[in-house]
């Protein structure tokens, strides 16, 4: 039985506004089996090791590449278009503004 993998670009840090590590493409493996925790420290763990793997590449076409090489069924998630849209801080006193200023 083939793995199942999931290809994706890694999202942008919600707590940051800069967008470092955003370029390149993730692969993951779905979780197989139970997570159980340990009898004996009581830490929530499995047998699968192949969760603990994530692998980075350059570009989609890479990851999906590797995927193909080793028989991984995957799926490809498209990451959203982001849209720019700029912003002055003399807008914020500008005549043409329709909305109170709230500050």
């Amino acid at each position: 039985m083939a793995a199942r993998a999931r290809i994706y670009q890694q999202p942008k840090n919600a707590m940051q506004s800069g967008r470092a590590g955003t370029q390149e493409w993730v692969l993951d493996f779905e979780p197989d089996g139970t997570i159980r925790p340990d009898p004996l420290m009581g830490w929530s763990g499995g047998g699968a090791t192949q969760n603990q793997v994530r692998l980075r590449f350059d570009s989609q076409e890479d990851a999906v590449a590797y995927a193909q090489r080793n028989n991984l069924t995957y799926s490809v998630e498209l990451p959203r278009v982001r849209k720019f849209v700029p912003k002055n801080y003399s807008d914020n006193f500008a005549f043409r503004r329709h909305e109170n200023w709230t500050h």
